[in-house]
């Protein structure tokens, strides 16, 4: 069995505070200067330093880099040489220290070392936490390469699966705008100007089999279901049901008013200016409660319920809506019922384009549920294994064919 002892941070590596650059060393050519927001992406706009640096202060591929001030975290660096800037830490590993390794190590104790940290609104890292704080660390190199190797290839598969929500994302938005802009033919393509006759509207070109509409002519309003109730009243009442906000589910009570299919739309909020992020629309098909504070609709013989739920779900109607502040607006019931929209003039096609969206964001659901799972295993097998309750040799063991 592995042996562990117990540690202190400072004497597992150096930790070399980056260079104070003052605003006149900036430039636009030599080393760029990583801060933490280029540690966060590497992508962020940067400055440059065509200075002699300290080596202590440079940073290359490979090395891992502790943001120590106000956002801690850590990283391996892998996009070039660089210059390193005050607040973090360029942290070189003593012999005998895995540096992947280490960096798991730190992470997994940061909750503690924030506790001792100073500051009580920006939280800082200082060599005193460094020096003070110890923890249970394997003796053998070899072990705590072991550790990381598992704890390195559990967090591949999750990057690979941030990666495949990342690409399901891409490919839903755009497949969302054609099919709620151009719809399916009766061959099961997306329709194009080049093959298909369009027409003009309000809302731009839309097929020709389509039409514009309102939503006064498109849903009825069910606003009589809403009813307001205060957190107190709620209190007395806790059970099972829903009881929906603009945005979302509030809180779970003992009775419900609304019952069927219908669309939520916020009726007033700050949410209106996150459409292209924040989902703009709820489709409820179970009992639940709704407040004051979201319209409740229905599709008509002409227009799916879930039609409206889809075409407004990631839409921009700020323009139509009355401002309330810097970032609130609302939505009162005369512009609801203004609201235009379009759509095909066929039920048949609207439910045929609702279903292959909904099959899409069945996909990236079940993708996210699946990296939640793995998270929440990451978070145990780190507790395990980084306290030296759970041996890497032990998992390698049960996971041996017998």
């Amino acid at each position: 069995m592995s042996a562990w002892k117990l540690r202190k941070l400072i004497d597992l590596a150096e930790y070399i505070n980056g260079y104070s650059f003052a605003p006149e060393d900036w430039g636009t050519e030599g080393l760029p200067i990583v801060r933490i927001e280029q540690l966060k992406n590497p992508g962020a706009p940067t400055d440059y330093y065509a200075g002699r640096l300290p080596e202590k202060n440079i940073i290359d591929d490979g090395d891992l880099v502790f943001s120590w001030s106000a956002s801690l975290f850590l990283r391996i660096w892998n996009d070039g040489k660089a210059a390193l800037n005050q607040h973090l830490f360029k942290v070189v590993e003593k012999a005998g220290v895995n540096r992947t390794f280490l960096k798991s190590f730190i992470e997994f104790y940061l909750p503690d070392l924030m506790k001792a940290s100073h500051g009580s609104t920006m939280q800082h890292i200082t060599r005193k936490e460094l020096k003070n704080f110890a923890a249970q660390f394997p003796v053998e190199e070899a072990d705590q390469k072991n550790i990381a190797d598992v704890i390195t290839a559990l967090d591949h598969i999750i990057e690979q699966t941030e990666a495949i929500i990342a690409k399901q994302q891409r490919i839903k938005t755009g497949l969302m705008q054609d099919l709620l802009t151009k719809g399916i033919d009766e061959h099961g393509n997306i329709r194009s100007e080049a093959t298909h006759a369009f027409k003009d509207s309000p809302l731009g070109r839309i097929p020709m089999e389509w039409n514009s509409r309102t939503i006064r002519n498109s849903a009825e309003v069910c606003n009589n279901l809403r009813k307001p109730l205060s957190a107190q009243v709620r209190e007395t009442m806790q059970g099972d049901y829903p009881y929906y906000g603009p945005t979302g589910v509030l809180d779970y009570i003992d009775k419900f008013r609304v019952n069927g299919k219908y669309v939520l739309i916020g009726e007033d909020g700050d949410h209106f200016l996150k459409w292209d992020k924040q989902e703009m629309t709820i489709l409820i098909n179970d009992p639940c409660n709704v407040n004051n504070h979201a319209h409740i609709l229905k599709g008509n013989d002409a227009v799916l319920t879930d039609w409206l739920h889809f075409y407004f779900l990631h839409r921009d109607i700020t323009y139509y809506l009355t401002r309330q502040g810097a970032g609130r607006f609302k939505l009162n019931k005369a512009t609801l019922l203004d609201l235009p929209l379009a759509a095909p003039e066929s039920v048949v096609e609207q439910g045929r384009i609702c279903e292959v969206i909904e099959k899409v964001r069945v996909d990236q659901s079940d993708t996210q549920s699946r990296r939640h799972k793995l998270q929440s295993i990451r978070v145990g097998l780190l507790a395990d294994l980084l306290s030296g309750r759970r041996r890497v040799t032990n998992l390698l063991m049960q996971a041996t064919p017998q």
